[in-house]
C-alpha cells in the first residue's frame, strides 16, 4: 500500500484482501460500489455554473433536453426559410392550391420527407433548383432528427412501457431501471411500433372523415405516405387536410424510419448477446490465462479477469484500456499504484 512505500501492480494491488476466506465477498462488495458512480443522465451541455449545478430554466423551451432544442431550432429555421422562399415563387408552383402560406409549409414538409405527392410541383427553373436545395437539406435534417430527437423521445417513454407490461402492483425505480437496461432495444422497438400503429389509425380516420376517402383509399394513402412512395393519386387536398398533414407526415415518416433502425439494432443486440454468452460459457485455458495476465506476474486477479472478458466480448479495446491507464498514471502523483484524496488534490492543483 501507499503507507508502506511498497509498489504493487496497478490492477491487482487493490484486490489483495486478507483473510482468504473473505476475498470473494470483499470482491463483490468492491465491484458493487461501481453502482455508486453518477448516472449519465445529463450531458455536459446541460450543466451550468462553476459548481456544476443543474440549469434553472425559466421558459418551457429552455426546459427541453438540449437534443430536442437543437432539433426544434433547425426544424423551425428550415420551415421558416423554406416557406418564405416557396411563398415568393408560389406562382411558379403548379397544382392544387388552398392557401399561399399553408401550401408553402406543406410543400416544405412533403419535400423534406421525400413523400412527393405531385399535387404541388415546381414548373420553372428557379423553383426546380430551389426544390433540389431543400430536398437535400431536408434529408440531412431528417437524419439529425432521427439521431437526436426521436431517440430521446422514445427513451422517455420506456419507463411507462415497462410499468405497463409488468403486471406487478408496484414496480420501484430500481426494478424499472434494471428492466430497461436488460431489454432496452426491445422496449424501444415496441414503443415505436405502438406509436406507428396509432399514427396509421389516426391518419386513416382523418382521410376518411375530412378528405372523404373510402377506408381502402385512406389506408392506401397512409401507407404510400409513411413509406415515402407518394404515388400522388391520393393526397391531402383540403385546407384542413394540409394543416393536419404538416404534422402527421413528419411524425409518421420519422416514426417508420426509427422503427426500422430499431429492428436493425435489435438484430445486432441479439448477435452481441450470443457473443457474450459464448465468452462466458467457454472453458478457460492456459492461453487465456496468459493473455489475461496484464502485469505478467503469473496470477490473474479479478480486475484482470474482468478486463480480459470485456475485451473478448468487444465491449472495450486495448486502446480504451491504455487511455484509462494513462489517466490513472496522471492522477497517481506519488506513483504508489493507488489513488487517494491527496493524489486527486495534487493532480487538480497542478
Amino acid at each position: 500500500m501507499a503507507e508502506s512505500g511498497v509498489k504493487q501492480p496497478l490492477l491487482t494491488e487493490s484486490l489483495d484482501v486478507a483473510p482468504k476466506t473473505n476475498q470473494k465477498i470483499n470482491h463483490r462488495r468492491r465491484f458493487r460500489r461501481c453502482k455508486s458512480a453518477p448516472l449519465a443522465e445529463f450531458t455536459p451541455g446541460e450543466l451550468n455554473g462553476k459548481d456544476g449545478s443543474l440549469p434553472r430554466s425559466e421558459s418551457i423551451f429552455n426546459k427541453l433536453h438540449p437534443s430536442i432544442r437543437k432539433v426544434a431550432i433547425f426544424l423551425f429555421l428550415y420551415l421558416a426559410v423554406g416557406a418564405f422562399c416557396f411563398y415568393i415563387v408560389r406562382h411558379q408552383i403548379a397544382g392544387e392550391r388552398t392557401d399561399g402560406v399553408l401550401d408553402s409549409v406543406y410543400f416544405c414538409i412533403v419535400t423534406m420527407t421525400t413523400v412527393g405527392y405531385g399535387d404541388l410541383v415546381p414548373n420553372s427553373v428557379a423553383t426546380k433548383l430551389l426544390a433540389c436545395v431543400f430536398v437535400f437539406s431536408g434529408m440531412a435534417l431528417v437524419g439529425l432528427m432521427l439521431s437526436r430527437g426521436a431517440d430521446y423521445l422514445v427513451e422517455k417513454q420506456e419507463v411507462l412501457l415497462v410499468k405497463a407490461l409488468n403486471l406487478r402492483p408496484k414496480v420501484g425505480p430500481t426494478e424499472t431501471t434494471e428492466e430497461i437496461e436488460t431489454q432496452k432495444v426491445s422496449y424501444k422497438c415496441a414503443t415505436v411500433f405502438i406509436f406507428l400503429l396509432v399514427l396509421i389509425v389516426v391518419g386513416t380516420a382523418f382521410l376518411t372523415i375530412v378528405e372523404k376517402l373510402d377506408i381502402v383509399d385512406a389506408f392506401y394513402c397512409v401507407c404510400s405516405t409513411i413509406t415515402t412512395l407518394g404515388y400522388g393519386d391520393k393526397s391531402f387536398s383540403t385546407k384542413a387536410g394540409r394543416i393536419f398533414a404538416i404534422f402527421w407526415i413528419l411524425m409518421s415518416t420519422l416514426c417508420l424510419a426509427q422503427f426500422f433502425l430499431y429492428i436493425a439494432e435489435l438484430n445486432t443486440e441479439k448477435r452481441r448477446k450470443e457473443l457474450v454468452r459464448w465468452v462466458l460459457t467457454k472453458p478457460m485455458t492456459n492461453v487465456d490465462l496468459e493473455a489475461a495476465d496484464l502485469d505478467d506476474n503469473g496470477i490473474v486477479g479479478a480486475a484482470e479477469f474482468v478486463i480480459y472478458k470485456l475485451k473478448e466480448m468487444g465491449k472495450i479495446s486495448q486502446e480504451d484500456i491504455s487511455v484509462v491507464l494513462e489517466e490513472f498514471e496522471y492522477l497517481d502523483v506519488d506513483q504508489s499504484g493507488t489513488l487517494s484524496t491527496s493524489d486527486i488534490s495534487l493532480a487538480q492543483s497542478s
